[in-house]
Parts: structure tokens; sequence; C-alpha cells
């Protein structure tokens, strides 16, 4: 995927390295969320530090954020790492598309423990497993391959 251009979601960003990562790889903007203070601020000082002005950092809740509605126009790329042992986990992949979050040739990637099955939720694309980790990926129409 050439993420060029893109505006990518980062959810449940942690310390920020999905983000920086997708900024690394050409990203137009990158919208952060993440709940804990600590990673909050050290997404912030690296951004600032970096001199990065295409992140954008949401301190705060993910299931607000995508409640609220975030950002209308959506996202080409999005990514959330939530903890596995959050009991609203299963959730994550229905808010993102009841309220719209990924634009039409868009790709939504989950991690997730691998006792949970996605697939059988509309967009659901496949599921990959590398180790201990699981993926369930998700495409909204044809996805986009040029900037």
């Amino acid at each position: 995927m050439d993420f060029d251009g893109l505006d990518a979601l980062d959810l449940f960003s942690g310390t920020g390295s999905i983000s920086f990562e997708l900024l690394s790889r050409g990203c137009a903007t990158v919208t952060a969320v993440e709940k804990n203070n600590a990673h909050a601020s050290f997404i912030a000082k690296v951004a600032k530090e970096l001199k990065d002005n295409n992140l954008h950092l949401v301190r705060g809740d993910v299931f607000r954020f995508l409640r609220s509605g975030g950002q209308k126009e959506g996202y080409d790329f999005i990514f959330a790492d939530p903890p596995y042992a959050l009991k609203e986990l299963p959730e994550v992949p229905c808010l993102i598309f009841e309220e719209g979050f990924l634009r039409e040739g868009g790709v939504f990637v989950m991690e997730h423990p691998a006792s949970l099955d996605f697939s059988a939720l509309p967009f659901f694309f496949q599921h990959r497993v590398y180790g201990s980790v699981n993926f369930s990926i998700f495409l909204k129409g044809e996805v986009r391959t040029d900037a």
C-alpha cells in the first residue's frame, strides 16, 4: 500500500510508534488518539521535536472519539491496537463503520486476540496471524494504490 498523501487514524496510539511510522511513509496527516496522559505527552513531545505539524493528537478515550464522529470526512487508513483485555474491544470495527470513519477505498487494520473473529462483519477482507499477534483487515471498496 502506498501511504503518500493519505490521511490516517491511529487508535489506542500508545507511545505513537505507528503514528510516526505512518508519517515517515508519507501520510499527509495522522490523527493519534490516546487516553493515557503519559503516552499522549510523549507523542506530543516527539512530534514537537520532529517539528511535524501533520500529527494531530487527540488526548482522550477512543470510544468517545468514535461516538462523537471525530473527523467527519473520514480516513484512508485506520490502525487500531486496543488493549486485549478491553471489554469493548469487539465494538471498535462496528463504530468505525457505523460512524463513517473509513473512506471509500480505505483500509482498516485491527490487532486483536485470537479469541475474536470479525469475519462476519461488513468489509472484512482477511485475518492474518504473525506469531501470537492477530490482525483483521477490512477494505471499503477498491483499495487506493496511488496518492
